[in-house]
């Protein structure tokens, strides 16, 4: 395990198993993972992130790995309103004022939404494929039939077949994502084990369905997160500095980052990693090192 510190702490909600590296007074990064990965995905990042001076933290995220929530009534909520409070009360868990926020997918959605709505809390923000939050006024509308195919995951889990799927058969569905969603990575049949055992946290497919649910408009929300949820109809824009990585073979959608820069009202830059997919920590962890590197300061 190249991260040497497993640790723990409680929010509102949750009990949060994360790791950490680096040094205690340097920089906090705070590094996000996505679905259907877990902290593996930084084991190469992190060195050489601590290795620059940062205090380095990645938290398993709700449903994931050991993270439990406290209270057994707690919906399993895996709206995007929960993650981003979720990595706020981390944040101040762990009473840390200000942070460099980087990550992919769920992780990356999270960490555009705090640099969005908190840009006071946020140093600066790494995040793959763009402008990550999701307008759910839009969710009914049609992407290219190209990007559609890619999908059927989400549409599969809208149905009760799909969640009985996703429990049976959560291992195989979740490696056929890894592999379908990094075409060009030869990496996922070693990789993969070392990230399957995160995927059987009690709360994984229930988040997993909500949110996948959610987001089209087939669950309610929590209503602890509506007044979050509310903030991001306006598509609110990104102040902070913005490293945006663009994965040139990632087989969810396509490339489209640079579409987003719009939404980038602060100091930002876009890189295009070619040939790099989904995955961008695990593919490609230099770059993405790097591009975390550069907002250290």
């Amino acid at each position: 395990m190249v991260f040497p510190y497993p640790a723990r702490i409680s929010t509102p909600v949750l009990d949060v198993a994360y790791e950490w590296a680096g040094d205690l007074g340097g920089v906090p990064v705070v590094l996000l993972h996505g679905f259907p990965y877990d902290v593996r995905t930084f084991d190469e990042v992190a060195p050489i992130l601590a290795g620059r001076g940062a205090y380095v933290l990645a938290p398993y995220l709700r449903g994931f790995g050991s993270t439990r929530f406290l209270d057994d009534t707690t919906i399993r909520s895996g709206q995007q309103g929960a993650l981003a409070q979720d990595l706020l009360d981390f944040l101040d868990a762990l009473k840390i004022e200000k942070a460099v926020l980087a990550g992919y997918d769920w992780g990356g959605r999270a960490a555009c939404i705090a640099a969005a709505l908190h840009p006071e809390r946020v140093r600066g923000l790494v995040t793959v494929d763009g402008y990550n939050v999701q307008n759910l006024a839009y969710a009914g509308e049609p992407a290219p039939p190209e990007w559609e195919r890619t999908y059927w995951y989400q549409y599969y889990f809208h149905a009760e077949r799909g969640r009985r799927g996703l429990d049976r058969n959560r291992d195989e569905l979740c490696e056929l994502l890894w592999r379908t969603w990094s075409p060009t990575w030869d990496g996922v049949a070693t990789a993969f084990p070392a990230s399957a055992p995160s995927l059987h946290n009690p709360d994984f497919v229930d988040v997993v369905i909500h949110s996948y649910r959610h987001r089209y408009g087939l669950a309610d929300g929590d209503p602890r997160y509506q007044k979050l949820e509310d903030l991001l109809d306006g598509e609110p824009p990104i102040t902070v500095p913005s490293v945006v990585l663009e994965s040139g073979a990632d087989g969810v959608g396509g490339p489209s980052a640079a579409e987003d820069r719009e939404f980038f009202t602060g100091p930002y830059e876009h890189r295009y990693l070619d040939g790099i997919g989904h995955n961008v920590p695990q593919e490609a962890p230099e770059a993405f090192a790097d591009a975390v590197a550069s907002l250290l300061g």
